[in-house]
Formats: structure tokens, C-alpha cells, sequence
């Protein structure tokens, strides 16, 4: 088996992390390669579900790809959907499969154990997840993701579509056709024969016309309420799709100053971590000194 790198750092169990490190640092300072080892001395241990995603792409490649895949055909039927080509099906589908694809992945991180032989409690699964998504829908996050050396968890921002799109509104219905008399009714003579109150019908034409302007005017108003309520209608999804994009903006924001926060104390730990080991080394010198000493004043 060849030296040890950097890369593999990575790939070790996670309380091996830092001991391994400093081995490798030390080694590298002994063969004069004293700015590689302090490269190696700064690179920072990863969390817990950084470290599951590094096991994922080493141990589960198939899984990697089919979630990348998934993430291609997502993102296109997006842009499609965006310039007015594709549908919802092609949207359902493609989601279904990247969802599936990231599920998989977290069966087998599901399956790894921490650095004190616990299983991954559901937070840090949940982390895993939402690492994966990113990985599959930003190139940046699939490029961290693909390296095997992530030191953070990552998180991907954005509404996804239909999420928040404003809703399909029905077409109108046709108006009613005005009603008309029969052709050439109005202008036929009455029969000569007949007296004028035998030529009258049995609905005159002047109800007629008052019947079909009032139809009319009933149409009217029910076109003009159901322009209102779709109108009040489109009002309301903007509305909501504002508050809703304001509300993911603040949910980032917040869970970006979470982060950061967790990362500085995650960071604060590995140092601690690492003052421990330094203090750890140093009380092992001073004891193997103490034994040297007292073996001399012994041979005197």
C-alpha cells in the first residue's frame, strides 16, 4: 500500500481524521516538504454528514451517477418548462427519478456508523439529503461533492416549479348566442285572408326581444364576475407567490447565519480537538523525558 495523501484523509474513518493528519503533516515535514505539510496541518476535519457524503461517492459510484443523471434531466425539463416547451409530466417524472435517486443514496448512508459506532441520528441524515439535492441540481455542489473531500454539508436555495406558480384559471365559457327570430318571420306579409288579430303569434316579437336583451344582460354579468374572481384570483397567487418567495429569502439568510455559526464552532471544537492531541503528545514527552532522567541518575 502506497503513502498515505491528503485525499485520503478523507476517506478514513472520522475519529482518525485528525491523529492521521498530524501523522502525515509530521511525515512530510521530516522529507523537507515543509509547505505541503503545512497545507495538510490546515485542511480542516469534516462534520459528520460532510463525512457520509465523502463514503457515499467513494463506495456508492453507481448511485452518484444515477443522481447525477437525474439532476440533468430535472434541471432540463426546468429550462423547458421555463421557455414554454414542456409540461408537467415531463416535471413530475424527472422529479420522481432525482428523488428516488437521492433516497437510495440515503438508504446506504443510513447504514454507516459515526466515529462512536452510533448510527447517523436523523438530523445528520437529513443534512446528507439535503447535500445530495444540492449536489444534483448545482454544478459548484457536484463539483465539492465529486472531490470526496467535503468538509461542510451543503444546502440548495430556490422555489422549485409549481411550487409557487400562479394557478391555471379555466377559459371562460362561450357567451350565449342572442336569440333571433326565424329568418324572414318579421318580414313576411300576413295572409290577406285572415283579420289582423289572427295574423298575431302566440309569443309576440316584443317580448321576444325584451326576453333575449335581458339573457343578454344576465351573460354580461356573468362575465364581468367571473373576470372579477379570476382577476381577484390571479391577485391572490401573486400575492402569496411574493410572501413566499420573501419567506424562502428569509429562511436562506437565516439558515445561512445558522451555518456559519455552526461552523465556527465546529471549527472551535477541532481546535480544541486538536489542543487536546498537541497537549496529549506533549505529556507523553515530558513522561518518556522524566523515565530518560531518572535511568541516567539511576546508572550514576
Amino acid at each position: 500500500m502506497g503513502a498515505m495523501n491528503s485525499d485520503d484523509l478523507y476517506g478514513l474513518a472520522l475519529d482518525r481524521f485528525i491523529p492521521e493528519r498530524a501523522a502525515l503533516a509530521k511525515a512530510l515535514r521530516a522529507d523537507k516538504h515543509r509547505h505541503e505539510a503545512v497545507a495538510v496541518a490546515a485542511l480542516r476535519k469534516p462534520s459528520v454528514a460532510a463525512w457520509a457524503v465523502n463514503q457515499l461517492v467513494r463506495t456508492q459510484p453507481d448511485g452518484v451517477r444515477e443522481l447525477f443523471a437525474a439532476g440533468d434531466e430535472l434541471r432540463d425539463v426546468q429550462a423547458r418548462l421555463l421557455a414554454g416547451t414542456g409540461d408537467g409530466r415531463a416535471l413530475r417524472v424527472a422529479s420522481d427519478r432525482e428523488r428516488a435517486a437521492g433516497d437510495e443514496l440515503v438508504r446506504a448512508a443510513r447504514g454507516l456508523l459515526s466515529s462512536d459506532g452510533h448510527e447517523l441520528s436523523p438530523a445528520v441524515v437529513e443534512r446528507v439529503a439535503d447535500t445530495l439535492h444540492a449536489a444534483a441540481l448545482d454544478q459548484d455542489a457536484r463539483e465539492q461533492v465529486c472531490s470526496g473531500r467535503l468538509e461542510r454539508e451543503l444546502r440548495h436555495i430556490g422555489l422549485g416549479l409549481g411550487e409557487s406558480a400562479d394557478p391555471f384559471v379555466a377559459a371562460p365559457p362561450p357567451a350565449r348566442a342572442r336569440a333571433k327570430p326565424a329568418a324572414g318571420t318579421a318580414s313576411r306579409p300576413p295572409p290577406a285572408a285572415k283579420p289582423p288579430a289572427a295574423r298575431r303569434p302566440a309569443a309576440p316579437p316584443a317580448d321576444d326581444r325584451r326576453a333575449a336583451r335581458e339573457q343578454a344582460q344576465r351573460d354580461r354579468a356573468d362575465r364581468e364576475r367571473q373576470e372579477r374572481e379570476r382577476a381577484e384570483a390571479r391577485k391572490a397567487a401573486r400575492t402569496a407567490e411574493v410572501a413566499a418567495r420573501k419567506r424562502v429569502e428569509r429562511a436562506g439568510h437565516a439558515l445561512t447565519a445558522a451555518e456559519e455559526r455552526r461552523a465556527r464552532a465546529a471549527t472551535a471544537l477541532e481546535q480544541a480537538d486538536e489542543a487536546l492531541a498537541a497537549a496529549q503528545a506533549e505529556a507523553q514527552d515530558a513522561v518518556a523525558a522524566r523515565e530518560d532522567a531518572r535511568a541516567q541518575l539511576d546508572a550514576l
